[in-house]
């Protein structure tokens, strides 16, 4: 005969914590959860912070929610703010504006709003940078690596959808790039733009078309790719850099519980009070100064947020005309000719690219390797150096885009002719990520022979000496341990010819793998192996014997 005692907390907080564990088995998921580890290194924290600032987005744009009105009907001003009073404009800009000035902390939460935004973009992008240039994204992570790319796209999604709600001159000129490219696609254009801004441009229901999309749908998309790449993030173990003891089947670092959680929890703290340091201290989007949107005026000067200023700046690098052509195609069909408006529909090119490259690119990868390993050990950069050359070439080609958008401003600010400012940036455009991928894959490889000369013969110990010949040389000292396997843990892939399959043919998609294969592995600086090391520290052994034997000198 037996008997089980039951087990009955003393407090009320124990009571109840017993209730709900008896009832959801809580406490199997915290052990479970709670013993993951997780590597401590500072890139890591760009994903922290992407996280933070999403947090900090849902608070203050709650906020932001229980005061603003999304209609488009017309109304007079007659708030604080006196250089407008008697002004027509929207619902939409009256209660942005009541927001800033009527509200008590307004004008502060609409500025963490929006300076978490531009940093949750921000930290998403680096993020991915960081995944890139490392390798995280290899077998197993594919799947994750594109469900980063989805969310940094729902970000800037999101960043858009926000950006244009206040109504003001700023966020209407933007919804009027928008109409124009959706305009520009044939046939359907302008059938599509009728239905979001419910009729001819500006409409009447745009704004609370985008309010919808910003407050429920994409916050509820960004939240299930979080919680995937979350998910992922736990069945996979996290990615750890190459040290002492680290190998694909394990993982060095901290527990999340407690260790871990109680630093994400402080991290968190010290995001929070920097994204409202920068609220409090510097102003951003002041659409007083902007005013009620007005379609009939042109203005000059107009800026986009960083995320996606790189597309205006795509436009405004297309030419109208090439000598005599023509970007306007004109396409009979059999209800009437269309108009096909390449000017606008081309500069649209650059962005599929970038974003269609970085979706597929871990499978591009494997099928130039033909790896189908197992990677959870990362990359250093320099080890890479075709990956990193082409991540660099990419960040080109964005930047100069990016500066593009501010064309007008840069030509007035450095006083200098805004068409030579075109001119260079579309020199820049084709050129530019040229150059900086030779550039980076030459310093990554000099950069790599140069570990391999530290893991050879030391580094240099700033100590110069005098032979008795009279000669001079400096003294090299061998690297720790922990520095010596950082140098010479890494894989570096050779070049893979073309195969030929079964029946003994080499296809033209093999051909082609093969070639690409050479372009990315022909250069490479082959890391030390085990025999070379022993050599280089017998070598250096006889030399310090040989050393000890020569006399000395004195002064």
């Amino acid at each position: 005969m037996s008997s089980t005692t039951e087990y009955r907390p003393k407090t009320s907080t124990g009571r109840i914590a017993n209730f709900v564990d008896q009832r959801v088995g809580g406490s199997s998921i915290v052990k479970e959860f709670g013993r993951k580890i997780f590597p401590d290194h500072w890139s890591f924290m760009f994903g922290e912070v992407a996280l933070y600032t999403f947090v900090i987005l849902l608070i203050s744009g709650t906020f932001l929610t229980f005061f603003f009105d999304p209609s488009m009907a017309h109304v007079v001003y007659n708030g604080s703010y006196n250089p407008l009073k008697g002004v027509g404009m929207s619902v939409a800009y009256h209660t942005s504006l009541d927001i800033t000035f009527d509200v008590r902390g307004g004008l502060f939460m609409r500025q963490v709003h929006h300076w978490s935004a531009l940093l949750f973009v921000a930290a998403v992008s680096v993020h991915m940078l960081r995944v890139f240039f490392t390798g995280a994204f290899r077998k197993p992570r594919e799947l994750n690596w594109v469900v980063g790319c989805v969310l940094l796209i729902l970000a800037m999604a999101a960043g858009f959808t926000g950006y244009s709600l206040p109504d003001d001159l700023l966020s209407g000129n933007g919804l009027r790039i928008i109409d124009g490219v959706i305009k520009a696609l044939p046939i359907v254009g302008t059938y599509i733009s009728a239905f979001l801004f419910g009729g001819e441009f500006p409409g009447t229901v745009v704004i609370s078309r985008l309010y919808m999309l910003h407050i429920m749908l994409v916050p509820a998309l960004i939240l299930l790719m979080i919680a995937i790449h979350l998910f992922m993030v736990v069945v996979h173990k996290h990615t750890q850099y190459p040290g002492p003891g680290r190998t694909n089947d394990n993982v060095v670092g901290f527990p999340v519980g407690p260790v871990y959680a109680a630093k994400a929890g402080g991290f968190f703290f010290i995001v929070f009070g920097v994204v409202a340091l920068i609220s409090a201290l510097f102003t951003i989007n002041p659409i007083w100064n902007y005013g009620p949107y007005d379609p009939s005026p042109v203005s000059a000067g107009t800026q986009p947020d960083w995320y996606i200023g790189w597309v205006d700046g795509a436009l405004r690098l297309m030419p109208g005309m090439l000598g005599d052509f023509s970007f306007d195609w004109n396409i009979p069909f059999p209800w009437g000719t269309n108009t096909l408006v390449m000017g606008v529909l081309l500069p649209m090119l650059p962005a599929a690219i970038l974003i269609g490259t970085m979706i597929v690119w871990p499978w591009i990868e494997r099928w130039v390797t033909k790896d189908d390993r197992e990677f959870h050990l990362l990359d250093r950069p320099r080890n890479a150096p075709t990956r990193t050359g082409i991540g660099v070439a990419g960040v080109i080609w964005y930047c100069v885009m990016w500066a593009a958008a501010s064309s007008d401003l840069i030509a007035t600010h450095f006083h200098v002719a805004l068409n030579d400012v075109t001119y260079w940036l579309r020199v820049l455009f084709f050129l530019g990520p040229i150059v900086g991928f030779i550039v980076t894959r030459r310093i990554a490889l000099a950069l790599q022979r140069k570990d391999r000369e530290i893991v050879l013969h030391g580094r240099e110990a700033g100590i110069i000496e005098m032979s008795p010949e009279g000669g001079f040389s400096e003294r090299h000292e061998q690297v720790d341990e922990y520095k010596l396997y950082k140098l010479v843990s890494f894989q570096s892939p050779e070049v893979l010819p073309a195969q030929a399959d079964r029946a003994g043919h080499v296809t033209r998609m093999e051909k082609t793998r093969g070639a690409i294969s050479r372009f990315f592995f022909e250069d490479r600086v082959a890391p030390v192996t085990p025999k070379e090391l022993a050599e280089a520290h017998e070598h250096h052994a006889h030399g310090e014997v040989e050393e000890g034997q020569k006399p000395s000198i004195g002064h």
